[in-house]
Protein backbone atom coordinates (compact mmCIF):
# COMPACT_ATOMS: atom_id res chain seq x y z
CA UNK A 1 0.00 0.00 0.00
CA UNK A 2 1.13 3.66 -0.93
CA UNK A 3 2.45 6.15 1.60
CA UNK A 4 -0.10 8.20 3.12
CA UNK A 5 0.47 11.76 1.23
CA UNK A 6 1.65 14.57 3.50
CA UNK A 7 2.00 17.49 1.13
CA UNK A 8 0.11 17.57 -1.95
CA UNK A 9 2.17 20.16 -3.75
CA UNK A 10 5.18 18.31 -3.70
CA UNK A 11 4.28 14.18 -3.22
CA UNK A 12 0.32 13.74 -4.71
CA UNK A 13 -1.12 10.37 -5.19
CA UNK A 14 -3.78 10.75 -8.09
CA UNK A 15 -4.10 6.84 -7.19
CA UNK A 16 -4.71 7.50 -3.35
CA UNK A 17 -8.18 6.97 -1.91
CA UNK A 18 -8.41 10.34 -0.84
CA UNK A 19 -8.05 11.62 -4.31
CA UNK A 20 -10.00 9.69 -6.15
CA UNK A 21 -12.93 10.23 -4.22
CA UNK A 22 -13.01 13.79 -3.45
CA UNK A 23 -10.17 15.82 -5.37
CA UNK A 24 -11.71 19.26 -5.40
CA UNK A 25 -10.42 20.51 -1.74
CA UNK A 26 -6.58 18.73 -2.80
CA UNK A 27 -6.82 20.69 -5.94
CA UNK A 28 -7.69 24.15 -4.37
CA UNK A 29 -4.89 23.50 -2.06
CA UNK A 30 -2.14 23.19 -4.53
CA UNK A 31 -4.18 25.97 -7.07
CA UNK A 32 -3.63 28.32 -3.85
CA UNK A 33 0.21 27.31 -2.75
CA UNK A 34 2.03 26.74 -6.68
CA UNK A 35 1.25 26.88 -10.25
CA UNK A 36 2.88 23.29 -10.79
CA UNK A 37 2.81 20.52 -8.12
CA UNK A 38 5.37 17.55 -8.64
CA UNK A 39 5.21 13.56 -7.29
CA UNK A 40 7.77 10.85 -7.55
CA UNK A 41 4.89 8.71 -7.09
CA UNK A 42 3.67 6.37 -10.33
CA UNK A 43 6.71 6.67 -11.98
CA UNK A 44 7.01 11.14 -11.63
CA UNK A 45 5.04 13.91 -13.30
CA UNK A 46 3.91 17.19 -12.91
CA UNK A 47 0.58 18.88 -12.42
CA UNK A 48 -1.02 22.55 -12.99
CA UNK A 49 -4.39 23.10 -11.61
CA UNK A 50 -4.99 26.75 -12.84
CA UNK A 51 -6.88 26.90 -15.73
CA UNK A 52 -4.58 29.91 -17.22
CA UNK A 53 -1.94 27.25 -17.02
CA UNK A 54 -3.55 24.43 -18.14
CA UNK A 55 -4.88 26.24 -21.33
CA UNK A 56 -1.02 27.52 -22.02
CA UNK A 57 0.46 24.26 -21.83
CA UNK A 58 -2.34 22.18 -23.61
CA UNK A 59 -1.65 25.19 -26.52
CA UNK A 60 2.30 24.72 -26.57
CA UNK A 61 2.84 21.11 -28.16
CA UNK A 62 6.88 21.99 -29.13
CA UNK A 63 7.56 21.54 -25.56
CA UNK A 64 4.59 19.63 -24.60
CA UNK A 65 3.95 16.16 -26.87
CA UNK A 66 1.03 13.94 -26.79
CA UNK A 67 3.54 10.76 -27.62
CA UNK A 68 2.43 9.61 -24.62
CA UNK A 69 -0.89 10.25 -22.89
CA UNK A 70 -1.38 8.10 -20.10
CA UNK A 71 -0.92 8.98 -16.36
CA UNK A 72 0.90 7.19 -14.79
CA UNK A 73 4.23 5.02 -16.39
CA UNK A 74 4.08 1.84 -13.63
CA UNK A 75 6.48 -0.71 -14.58
CA UNK A 76 6.79 -4.62 -14.00
CA UNK A 77 8.47 -5.19 -10.28
CA UNK A 78 11.40 -6.78 -9.89
CA UNK A 79 11.96 -10.33 -11.35
CA UNK A 80 8.49 -9.57 -13.36
CA UNK A 81 8.59 -9.25 -17.16
CA UNK A 82 5.79 -8.74 -19.29
CA UNK A 83 4.75 -11.55 -22.11
CA UNK A 84 6.38 -10.94 -25.44
CA UNK A 85 3.58 -9.22 -27.86
CA UNK A 86 2.21 -11.60 -30.50
CA UNK A 87 4.14 -10.28 -33.67
CA UNK A 88 0.65 -8.33 -34.88
CA UNK A 89 0.60 -5.97 -32.24
CA UNK A 90 4.39 -5.48 -31.86
CA UNK A 91 3.88 -4.10 -35.75
CA UNK A 92 0.98 -2.47 -35.50
CA UNK A 93 1.13 -0.66 -32.18
CA UNK A 94 1.42 2.73 -33.15
CA UNK A 95 -0.45 4.28 -29.87
CA UNK A 96 -3.70 5.25 -30.71
CA UNK A 97 -3.88 8.41 -32.97
CA UNK A 98 -4.61 11.31 -33.09
CA UNK A 99 -4.71 11.62 -29.28
CA UNK A 100 -0.99 10.06 -29.18
CA UNK A 101 0.22 11.89 -32.29
CA UNK A 102 1.76 15.36 -33.23
CA UNK A 103 1.88 17.15 -36.26
CA UNK A 104 2.17 16.66 -38.93
CA UNK A 105 0.47 13.35 -38.58
CA UNK A 106 -2.12 14.37 -36.05
CA UNK A 107 -3.38 16.83 -38.50
CA UNK A 108 -4.56 14.48 -41.21
CA UNK A 109 -5.35 12.08 -38.68
CA UNK A 110 -7.95 14.06 -36.70
CA UNK A 111 -8.97 15.33 -39.96
CA UNK A 112 -10.24 11.76 -40.60
CA UNK A 113 -12.59 11.41 -37.40
CA UNK A 114 -14.16 15.29 -37.69
CA UNK A 115 -16.74 14.48 -40.21
CA UNK A 116 -18.22 11.12 -38.22
CA UNK A 117 -18.32 12.80 -35.46
CA UNK A 118 -19.58 15.92 -36.42
CA UNK A 119 -23.37 17.28 -35.08
CA UNK A 120 -24.86 15.96 -38.03
CA UNK A 121 -23.71 12.61 -38.23
CA UNK A 122 -23.86 12.25 -34.43
CA UNK A 123 -27.13 13.10 -34.96
CA UNK A 124 -28.25 10.19 -36.72
CA UNK A 125 -27.28 7.54 -33.34
CA UNK A 126 -29.47 9.75 -31.39
CA UNK A 127 -33.14 7.88 -31.87
CA UNK A 128 -31.04 4.75 -31.35
CA UNK A 129 -29.41 5.45 -27.62
CA UNK A 130 -33.47 6.40 -26.52
CA UNK A 131 -34.60 3.34 -28.00
CA UNK A 132 -31.45 1.83 -26.08
CA UNK A 133 -31.73 4.24 -22.74
CA UNK A 134 -35.45 2.78 -22.72
CA UNK A 135 -34.38 -1.19 -22.80
CA UNK A 136 -32.19 -0.64 -19.94
CA UNK A 137 -34.82 1.42 -18.05
CA UNK A 138 -37.54 -0.87 -18.88
CA UNK A 139 -35.14 -4.02 -17.08
CA UNK A 140 -35.06 -2.19 -13.73
CA UNK A 141 -38.04 0.23 -13.42
CA UNK A 142 -39.85 -2.27 -11.88
CA UNK A 143 -37.73 -3.12 -9.46
CA UNK A 144 -37.41 0.08 -7.67
CA UNK A 145 -33.79 0.19 -7.60
CA UNK A 146 -31.01 -0.25 -9.61
CA UNK A 147 -27.15 0.87 -9.89
CA UNK A 148 -26.60 4.18 -11.80
CA UNK A 149 -23.75 3.19 -12.56
CA UNK A 150 -23.30 -0.41 -13.49
CA UNK A 151 -26.76 -0.45 -14.73
CA UNK A 152 -27.30 2.57 -17.06
CA UNK A 153 -24.23 4.91 -17.52
CA UNK A 154 -21.85 1.78 -18.20
CA UNK A 155 -24.12 0.22 -20.84
CA UNK A 156 -24.92 3.10 -22.78
CA UNK A 157 -21.26 4.40 -24.63
CA UNK A 158 -20.51 0.75 -25.42
CA UNK A 159 -23.15 -0.21 -27.65
CA UNK A 160 -23.35 2.90 -29.11
CA UNK A 161 -19.44 3.17 -29.83
CA UNK A 162 -20.08 -0.71 -31.43
CA UNK A 163 -23.11 0.74 -33.38
CA UNK A 164 -20.62 3.30 -35.31
CA UNK A 165 -18.02 0.76 -35.62
CA UNK A 166 -20.03 -1.50 -36.81
CA UNK A 167 -18.72 -4.60 -33.99
CA UNK A 168 -21.14 -6.70 -31.72
CA UNK A 169 -23.24 -4.87 -29.07
CA UNK A 170 -23.38 -8.18 -27.63
CA UNK A 171 -19.64 -7.78 -26.73
CA UNK A 172 -20.36 -5.02 -24.40
CA UNK A 173 -19.21 -7.05 -21.23
CA UNK A 174 -16.21 -7.93 -22.81
CA UNK A 175 -15.64 -4.15 -24.43
CA UNK A 176 -15.67 -2.64 -20.67
CA UNK A 177 -13.81 -5.14 -18.82
CA UNK A 178 -10.97 -4.76 -21.27
CA UNK A 179 -11.45 -0.83 -21.31
CA UNK A 180 -11.04 -0.98 -17.61
CA UNK A 181 -8.00 -3.55 -17.55
CA UNK A 182 -6.17 -0.63 -20.07
CA UNK A 183 -7.65 2.49 -18.84
CA UNK A 184 -8.37 2.00 -14.70
CA UNK A 185 -6.84 -1.36 -13.29
CA UNK A 186 -3.85 -1.41 -15.49
CA UNK A 187 -2.62 2.08 -15.04
CA UNK A 188 -1.22 0.60 -11.59
CA UNK A 189 -0.86 -3.24 -12.90
CA UNK A 190 1.49 -3.35 -16.18
CA UNK A 191 0.53 -7.22 -16.50
CA UNK A 192 -3.33 -6.44 -16.83
CA UNK A 193 -2.72 -3.09 -19.35
CA UNK A 194 -0.63 -5.28 -21.50
CA UNK A 195 -3.27 -7.77 -22.16
CA UNK A 196 -5.94 -5.64 -21.89
CA UNK A 197 -4.20 -3.67 -24.89
CA UNK A 198 -3.43 -7.05 -26.97
CA UNK A 199 -7.06 -8.54 -26.52
CA UNK A 200 -8.31 -4.89 -28.03
CA UNK A 201 -5.61 -4.52 -30.95
CA UNK A 202 -6.18 -8.19 -31.92
CA UNK A 203 -10.20 -7.72 -31.88
CA UNK A 204 -9.81 -4.83 -34.22
CA UNK A 205 -7.72 -5.89 -36.13
CA UNK A 206 -9.13 -9.21 -36.75
CA UNK A 207 -12.52 -6.32 -37.28
CA UNK A 208 -9.77 -4.84 -40.08
CA UNK A 209 -9.43 -7.99 -42.14
CA UNK A 210 -13.42 -8.65 -41.94
CA UNK A 211 -13.46 -5.37 -43.36
CA UNK A 212 -11.08 -5.81 -45.74
CA UNK A 213 -12.21 -9.04 -47.25
CA UNK A 214 -16.71 -7.82 -46.76
CA UNK A 215 -16.66 -4.01 -46.47
CA UNK A 216 -19.89 -3.02 -44.43
CA UNK A 217 -21.41 0.33 -43.87
CA UNK A 218 -19.52 1.05 -40.61
CA UNK A 219 -16.80 3.60 -39.70
CA UNK A 220 -13.85 0.86 -39.98
CA UNK A 221 -14.68 0.33 -43.18
CA UNK A 222 -14.85 4.10 -43.80
CA UNK A 223 -11.41 4.59 -42.54
CA UNK A 224 -10.36 1.99 -44.57
CA UNK A 225 -11.62 3.59 -47.18
CA UNK A 226 -10.00 6.73 -47.04
CA UNK A 227 -6.62 8.65 -48.02
CA UNK A 228 -4.26 10.80 -47.74
CA UNK A 229 -2.26 12.61 -49.92
CA UNK A 230 -3.49 10.32 -52.46
CA UNK A 231 -2.61 7.38 -50.51
CA UNK A 232 -4.73 5.08 -48.72
CA UNK A 233 -4.75 5.38 -44.78
CA UNK A 234 -1.63 3.00 -43.28
CA UNK A 235 -4.00 -0.01 -42.30
CA UNK A 236 -1.74 0.67 -38.64
CA UNK A 237 -2.97 3.66 -38.18
CA UNK A 238 -6.66 2.49 -38.91
CA UNK A 239 -6.10 0.05 -36.11
CA UNK A 240 -4.80 2.55 -33.84
CA UNK A 241 -7.70 4.76 -34.40
CA UNK A 242 -10.08 1.75 -33.40
CA UNK A 243 -8.15 1.28 -30.66
CA UNK A 244 -8.86 5.16 -29.24
CA UNK A 245 -12.40 5.42 -30.63
CA UNK A 246 -13.02 1.87 -28.64
CA UNK A 247 -11.47 3.31 -25.53
CA UNK A 248 -12.28 6.74 -25.52
CA UNK A 249 -15.54 6.11 -26.56
CA UNK A 250 -16.40 3.75 -23.53
CA UNK A 251 -15.18 4.98 -20.53
CA UNK A 252 -15.03 9.10 -20.92
CA UNK A 253 -18.44 9.29 -21.56
CA UNK A 254 -19.83 6.47 -19.08
CA UNK A 255 -17.77 8.55 -16.31
CA UNK A 256 -20.05 11.75 -17.31
CA UNK A 257 -23.37 10.04 -17.58
CA UNK A 258 -22.96 8.32 -14.32
CA UNK A 259 -21.54 12.08 -12.44
CA UNK A 260 -24.50 13.48 -14.08
CA UNK A 261 -26.87 10.84 -12.39
CA UNK A 262 -25.18 11.12 -9.00
CA UNK A 263 -25.55 14.88 -9.17
CA UNK A 264 -29.15 14.79 -9.61
CA UNK A 265 -29.98 11.95 -7.32
CA UNK A 266 -28.87 14.33 -5.01
CA UNK A 267 -30.44 17.49 -5.72
CA UNK A 268 -34.29 17.12 -6.67
CA UNK A 269 -34.52 21.02 -7.13
CA UNK A 270 -32.08 20.18 -10.40
CA UNK A 271 -34.40 17.26 -11.54
CA UNK A 272 -37.61 19.91 -11.30
CA UNK A 273 -35.99 22.36 -13.33
CA UNK A 274 -34.79 20.05 -15.86
CA UNK A 275 -38.46 18.43 -16.22
CA UNK A 276 -40.05 21.95 -16.01
CA UNK A 277 -38.02 23.40 -18.19
CA UNK A 278 -36.14 20.85 -20.87
CA UNK A 279 -35.00 24.16 -22.81
CA UNK A 280 -31.84 24.46 -19.91
CA UNK A 281 -30.84 20.79 -20.52
CA UNK A 282 -27.71 21.98 -23.38
CA UNK A 283 -26.58 24.57 -20.79
CA UNK A 284 -27.08 22.25 -17.83
CA UNK A 285 -25.03 19.27 -19.74
CA UNK A 286 -22.20 22.06 -20.22
CA UNK A 287 -22.33 22.92 -16.39
CA UNK A 288 -22.66 19.29 -15.40
CA UNK A 289 -19.34 18.67 -17.74
CA UNK A 290 -17.83 21.33 -16.32
CA UNK A 291 -18.58 20.24 -12.25
CA UNK A 292 -17.40 16.81 -13.15
CA UNK A 293 -14.65 16.60 -15.73
CA UNK A 294 -13.29 12.70 -16.27
CA UNK A 295 -10.67 13.35 -18.23
CA UNK A 296 -6.31 13.83 -17.25
CA UNK A 297 -4.65 13.36 -19.88
CA UNK A 298 -0.66 13.20 -19.84
CA UNK A 299 1.80 15.12 -21.69
CA UNK A 300 5.49 13.69 -22.69
CA UNK A 301 7.91 17.16 -22.07
CA UNK A 302 9.94 17.20 -25.60
CA UNK A 303 12.75 19.18 -24.24
CA UNK A 304 14.13 20.87 -20.78
CA UNK A 305 11.58 23.50 -20.43
CA UNK A 306 10.45 25.85 -17.66
CA UNK A 307 6.93 26.85 -16.97
CA UNK A 308 5.97 29.54 -14.24
CA UNK A 309 9.48 29.49 -12.89
CA UNK A 310 9.35 25.35 -12.88
CA UNK A 311 12.22 23.51 -14.70
CA UNK A 312 10.67 21.09 -16.34
CA UNK A 313 13.14 18.49 -17.59
CA UNK A 314 12.81 16.52 -21.17
CA UNK A 315 11.42 13.27 -20.88
CA UNK A 316 9.12 14.21 -17.54
CA UNK A 317 5.44 13.98 -17.80
CA UNK A 318 2.88 16.62 -17.33
CA UNK A 319 -0.69 15.82 -16.22
CA UNK A 320 -3.47 17.70 -18.06
CA UNK A 321 -5.71 18.15 -14.96
CA UNK A 322 -8.24 19.40 -16.65
CA UNK A 323 -11.20 19.25 -13.92
CA UNK A 324 -8.90 20.77 -11.80
CA UNK A 325 -8.90 23.94 -14.54
CA UNK A 326 -12.84 24.15 -14.01
CA UNK A 327 -13.34 24.51 -10.66
CA UNK A 328 -10.90 27.60 -10.90
CA UNK A 329 -12.49 30.44 -9.07
CA UNK A 330 -10.08 33.55 -11.27
CA UNK A 331 -12.24 32.01 -14.31
CA UNK A 332 -15.46 29.96 -12.73
CA UNK A 333 -17.86 31.68 -10.12
CA UNK A 334 -18.86 29.76 -7.30
CA UNK A 335 -16.83 26.90 -9.05
CA UNK A 336 -18.23 24.11 -6.82
CA UNK A 337 -21.60 24.86 -7.15
CA UNK A 338 -23.45 23.61 -10.27
CA UNK A 339 -25.48 26.21 -11.44
CA UNK A 340 -27.32 24.95 -14.35
CA UNK A 341 -27.76 28.09 -16.44
CA UNK A 342 -24.60 29.25 -15.64
CA UNK A 343 -24.03 31.89 -18.37
CA UNK A 344 -20.70 31.96 -19.09
CA UNK A 345 -18.90 28.84 -18.70
CA UNK A 346 -15.99 28.22 -20.99
CA UNK A 347 -15.01 25.07 -19.37
CA UNK A 348 -12.17 22.95 -21.23
CA UNK A 349 -14.12 19.54 -20.49
CA UNK A 350 -12.90 18.63 -23.28
CA UNK A 351 -9.39 19.85 -23.78
CA UNK A 352 -7.78 22.70 -25.54
CA UNK A 353 -6.09 23.79 -28.59
CA UNK A 354 -5.10 20.61 -31.63
CA UNK A 355 -6.26 17.98 -29.30
CA UNK A 356 -9.43 19.00 -27.81
CA UNK A 357 -11.94 16.02 -28.19
CA UNK A 358 -13.14 14.99 -31.35
CA UNK A 359 -15.68 13.49 -30.07
CA UNK A 360 -17.07 15.43 -27.55
CA UNK A 361 -19.96 15.73 -29.76
CA UNK A 362 -20.93 12.26 -29.34
CA UNK A 363 -20.87 12.49 -25.92
CA UNK A 364 -22.57 15.79 -25.29
CA UNK A 365 -25.37 13.57 -27.33
CA UNK A 366 -25.45 10.25 -25.15
CA UNK A 367 -25.60 13.16 -21.90
CA UNK A 368 -28.43 14.76 -23.39
CA UNK A 369 -30.18 11.38 -24.16
CA UNK A 370 -29.41 9.20 -20.87
CA UNK A 371 -30.57 12.55 -18.35
CA UNK A 372 -33.64 13.04 -20.39
CA UNK A 373 -34.71 9.60 -21.15
CA UNK A 374 -34.11 8.57 -17.12
CA UNK A 375 -35.94 11.93 -15.79
CA UNK A 376 -39.07 11.10 -17.91
CA UNK A 377 -39.14 7.65 -17.02
CA UNK A 378 -37.79 7.86 -13.06
CA UNK A 379 -38.22 11.62 -12.20
CA UNK A 380 -37.82 11.19 -8.71
CA UNK A 381 -34.56 9.24 -7.86
CA UNK A 382 -31.73 9.37 -5.24
CA UNK A 383 -28.79 7.48 -3.83
CA UNK A 384 -29.55 4.23 -1.93
CA UNK A 385 -26.52 4.99 0.52
CA UNK A 386 -23.77 7.77 -0.27
CA UNK A 387 -21.39 6.04 1.80
CA UNK A 388 -21.20 2.72 -1.01
CA UNK A 389 -20.83 4.71 -3.97
CA UNK A 390 -17.41 4.33 -5.29
CA UNK A 391 -15.50 5.90 -7.70
CA UNK A 392 -12.32 5.50 -10.47
CA UNK A 393 -9.77 7.87 -10.71
CA UNK A 394 -6.71 8.74 -12.13
CA UNK A 395 -7.34 8.77 -15.87
CA UNK A 396 -10.50 8.71 -15.77
CA UNK A 397 -13.11 9.72 -12.84
CA UNK A 398 -16.37 8.67 -12.23
CA UNK A 399 -18.55 6.30 -10.03
CA UNK A 400 -18.32 2.85 -11.03
CA UNK A 401 -20.54 1.59 -7.66
CA UNK A 402 -24.07 3.64 -7.19
CA UNK A 403 -27.27 2.48 -5.94
CA UNK A 404 -30.41 4.48 -6.39
CA UNK A 405 -34.04 3.87 -5.62
CA UNK A 406 -36.80 5.21 -5.91
CA UNK A 407 -40.86 5.18 -5.81
CA UNK A 408 -40.71 4.77 -1.76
Amino acid sequence: MAEPVGNWTADYDIFSPEYVKDPFPIWDEIRGKCPIAHTERWGGSFMPTRYEDLFNIARDIENFSSRNVLVADVMPQPGEELEEEPEMVETYNVGAPPITSDPPVHTWARKLLLKPFSVTEVAEYEQETRELCNELIDAFIDKGRADGAVDYAQQIPPRVIASMLGIPKDMTATFTEWVRGFLELGLTNPQLRQESARNIFMFMNDQIQERKAKPGDDLITRLLAEKVEGEPVPESHVLGTCFLLLVAGIDTTWSSIGSAVWHLAQHPEDRKRLIEQPELMPNAIEELLRAYSPVTMARYVAQDTEYAGCPIPEGSKVLMNFPAANRDPKVFEDPDKVILDRAKNPHIAFGVGIHRCAGSNLARMEMKVSIEELLKRIPNFKLENPDVVTWAGGQVRGPRIMPIVWGS
